[in-house]
């Protein structure tokens, strides 16, 4: 950690960056995309869309906006840039200034169809020609004997104890709170620090262990990281994190002996639902790919369109194959995968970390991913799948 002496001198050299910075924390605590997009009545019209034989469009509702879109816009746009010296750090501020304003731009028009989608583009980008291909690929291995461990037995209070019980390897608190308004059936909530829990739910042995490796052996522990960090944009997220963090989740699965053939293949329909938006495809059109054409079970093929068609169409479930992709043959070439767990941070701005750090302006890391010590996969076909993937 950075001596208190040396902050103080650094706070004080960089002191118009530190008030920049500050500002921007203010207004990015509003705007925490995950907590506008989930549809408060996903179980009605899913029940609805089942009902209707697969036909009907769901008509999804959206928490009201706790923001002015246009005057948060104004906010962020008024920061003094100008006061940074440094021509690096004040080039970098303003990707991270655009990156949250298109971030307003996405939640303002959740559930406004094509204006989502393309806000949703901009940020999150299209499955390309390469991630269809490896979802394909991906696609044409028979499925796997489900062992015991795949069944759903759990109850939303065991997966508590779960992760508490997980929680305990790590030096950070775990809060968690049952939710029913998430597509997921649990994520993090970076900007509160808490584990949600899908409360209409059961969980397998096999999730509860992915899960766990997933949102606290990367997520949570990249967001105290982040904390840590002299500067609080570590923690509220860089330009292009979503790949990057959601990558090392997904490889943390795999260290940790959790990920399946059949998790593969989920986060492979996820860019198969993705690319079905720009082709034009309705929700029943993407369902009918995935249930109808690729035979997956009606409630993972719902939860699977859901996802990508939430607000009018979200690309960022393309992320998670893309980003295991990189994460993965970084691991191969023994690169150090330390410097991208100091915060919400991506591959594209490493050399920017590794240069606030040579400054004094960034922290080496104080919690580390358990599962990337362990090495416990032991399935051949995964290292088979990862080593071919384009």
């Amino acid at each position: 950690m950075i001596q208190e002496k040396a902050q103080t001198s650094i706070q004080k050299e960089y002191s118009n960056l530190f008030e920049i910075d500050a500002n921007l924390d203010r207004l990015v605590k509003r705007i925490e995309l995950l907590s506008y997009v989930n549809p408060q009545n996903i179980e009605k019209e899913k029940q609805r869309f089942f009902g209707s034989k697969y036909t009907c469009e769901p008509e999804f509702k959206y928490p009201k906006l706790k923001f002015n879109p246009y005057k948060l816009h104004r906010l962020f746009f008024s920061q003094r840039l100008e006061r940074i010296k440094d021509d690096t750090i004040r080039k970098f501020y303003q990707e991270v200034i655009y990156y949250y304003a298109n971030m307003i731009q996405c939640i303002e028009t959740i559930g406004k169809g094509k204006n989502f989608y393309y806000n949703s583009l901009r940020v999150f980008g299209t499955p390309t020609e390469k991630d269809v291909q490896n979802a394909q690929f991906i696609l044409h291995y028979d499925n796997e004997t489900l062992s015991g461990d795949m069944e759903k037995v759990f109850s939303p209070q065991d997966a508590k104890d779960y992760f508490e019980h997980f929680t305990k390897q790590y030096d950070f608190p775990l809060n968690v709170r049952f939710s029913t308004n998430i597509a997921a059936d649990a994520m993090v909530s970076n900007s509160s620090q808490t584990l949600l829990i899908k409360k209409n739910t059961r969980f397998s042995k096999n999730q509860l262990l992915t899960l766990a490796n997933h949102e606290i052996g990367i997520h949570l522990v990249t967001t105290y990281n982040g904390l840590q960090q002299p500067l609080k944009v570590f923690s509220n997220g860089l330009p292009k994190n979503v790949e990057t963090q959601e990558g090392l989740a997904v490889f943390s699965e795999y260290m940790g002996g959790a990920l399946t053939l059949k998790r593969l293949k989920e986060l492979a329909y996820r860019v198969m639902a993705s690319d079905s938006l720009i082709k034009g495809y309705s929700f029943a059109d993407t369902f009918d790919l995935i249930h109808g054409q690729y035979k997956l079970n009606r409630d993972e093929a719902y939860s699977i369109t859901l996802r990508a068609h939430r607000g009018g169409g979200f690309t960022k479930d393309r992320l998670y194959l893309s980003g295991l992709r990189k994460i993965y043959k970084r691991y191969q070439r023994e690169e150090s995968l330390d410097i991208l767990l100091s915060g919400k941070v991506s591959l594209d701005s490493e050399n920017h970390i590794k240069y606030l750090q040579d400054v004094g302006l960034a922290n080496p890391i104080t919690h580390k991913s358990l599962s990337f010590t362990q090495k416990l996969n032991t399935n051949t076909t995964l290292d088979s799948i990862l080593n071919n993937l384009k």
